[in-house]
């Protein structure tokens, strides 16, 4: 289960096309992990802020995204928020792995992670990823 103030696990999650990534590869970067469905109002609900957030920090590139989807369909979901506009990425967890290494208890469960693989912050619910305190807490870790 991750912790704050604690390493988080490495992961192995597989992208829309069928790419391997294991998280420790992104060391270096502050990594946003959110883990998400289709079948949950709340995480349709923040996804919004949390494409405004990919939009306005993907050119960093020690910012690095991943959206997990949780228990869902990929394919039927994947089309679903291509065909809305949403360019963010979206990464599958076949076995459930990634989801019972990090504890999840629900979606949407959001981790922030330094660039030394630390978890810093953890949200339980949905939140407005895209406020202007996000993104200088966010710009902040990166700067470090």
């Amino acid at each position: 289960m991750a912790k704050i103030g604690s390493p988080i696990p490495d992961v192995t999650l597989i992208d829309t096309q069928e790419n391997k990534l294991q998280l420790s590869e992104l060391r270096g970067s502050v990594i946003f992990v959110n883990f998400w469905a289709s079948w949950c109002p709340p995480c349709i609900e923040e996804m919004p802020s949390i494409e405004a957030l990919f939009r306005n920090l993907s050119g960093n590139p020690k910012f690095k995204m991943l959206t997990i989807l949780y228990r869902d369909d990929v394919d039927r979901t994947v089309k679903s928020a291509r065909g809305q506009g949403y360019t963010l990425p979206i990464y599958r967890d076949p076995d459930g792995s990634a989801a019972i290494q990090f504890g999840i208890t629900g979606v949407p469960e959001t981790f922030i992670i330094d660039k030394k693989g630390t978890l810093r912050d953890k949200v339980i619910g949905p939140y407005e990823w895209d406020s202007q305190t996000v993104v200088e807490t966010l710009l902040q870790l990166i700067n470090e």
